[in-house]
């Protein structure tokens, strides 16, 4: 213990001596630990002094390695490896009750959050947080435990499983046709009002996507109510300001409680559909193992 305490006033120089040895320029080495370059060649210059030996061998543009420096760097490395373990595990443990979903606003507001109270039935012990985002974020670099996807069910870095496939369809309130013609065919959607979904980062149908399968010529002339979340697309739909279309998954409750009807009959299969993902190089805790087999079983 009495040799760790003599190594604790050197632990910030033995972190810029690592990140210096594996840039091989101070300069570089500055700029990702955010401080200067002279600011890294004193952290060095103290360790070296401690050390009594010589780390580097400086040159004009890079820095390299002396025989002690390279036994050093590998010996801190490893024991750095060691305690980020040590302190992810104590993390994990810590708040292996906590299980986070990220997924878009819509999916949290019309399909999980209906379930939510069902949920806490089952498991009341788990805390079931909810993530929404404008964009799909890295699971792995939030340490979030699952996320829903929408795509071909094939990602590199993540496992899946299936909830819905992507089922497209018209929809609109009731009184939306009170003072207007109801549409028969696709082609008469074109002379209502269409609500677009107009998302910045996650690409999604459009509704030039949806005539094009339902085989109606049809051109965007950027007319109608554009909104860039889902969640407001439905909103809009339900407040009756014109037509949009519905993720069958999302809109089912909606319809089933007659708060939205389902406009003309046919129906865009894209080919995709939505997945609930984990990561796959990280081992799932048991809670988030329950919250991942309960929510596949609700679709089951």
């Amino acid at each position: 213990m009495q040799r760790i305490k003599q190594l604790l006033p050197i632990s910030n120089s033995l972190l810029v001596f690592c990140v210096a040895a594996r840039m091989g320029n101070f300069t570089h080495a500055g700029r990702e630990l955010a401080m200067t370059q002279a600011s890294v060649s004193y952290f060095i210059k103290q360790l070296e002094q401690h050390l009594g030996i010589k780390l580097f061998q400086r040159q004009h543009r890079k820095v390299t390695l002396t025989e002690e420096g390279e036994r050093l760097y590998q010996e801190v490395v490893t024991g750095f490896s060691f305690l980020q373990r040590g302190v992810e595990f104590i993390k994990q443990k810590a708040g292996e009750n906590h299980v986070t979903i990220s997924s878009s606003t819509a999916f949290a507001s019309y399909w999980l959050l209906p379930r939510m109270m069902a949920f806490r039935r089952a498991y009341p012990e788990i805390d079931l947080r909810l993530q929404t985002s404008d964009k799909d974020v890295d699971l792995i670099e939030e340490s979030i435990s699952l996320g829903i996807r929408h795509g071909e069910g094939e990602w590199d870095e993540y496992d899946c499983a299936l909830l819905a496939h992507e089922q497209i369809f018209a929809i609109a309130k009731n009184d939306y046709f009170e003072t207007r013609p109801r549409p028969e065919k696709p082609s008469d959607l074109i002379r209502h009002r269409l609500i677009h979904l107009d998302e910045p980062f996650r690409p999604r149908t459009s509704w030039q996507d949806w005539f094009s399968a339902m085989g109606v010529d049809f051109y965007d002339k950027g007319e109608g109510l554009r909104l860039n979340d889902y969640a407001l697309v439905i909103q809009a739909a339900l407040e009756g300001q014109g037509i949009a279309f519905g993720w069958q998954h999302i809109v089912d409750r909606l319809i089933d409680a007659g708060l939205l009807i389902k406009v003309i009959p046919e129906s865009f299969d894209s080919g995709k559909a939505f997945y609930l993902v984990w990561p796959k190089n990280k081992t799932l805790s048991p809670e988030a193992v329950k919250v991942r087999d309960w929510i596949v079983g609700q679709i089951n």
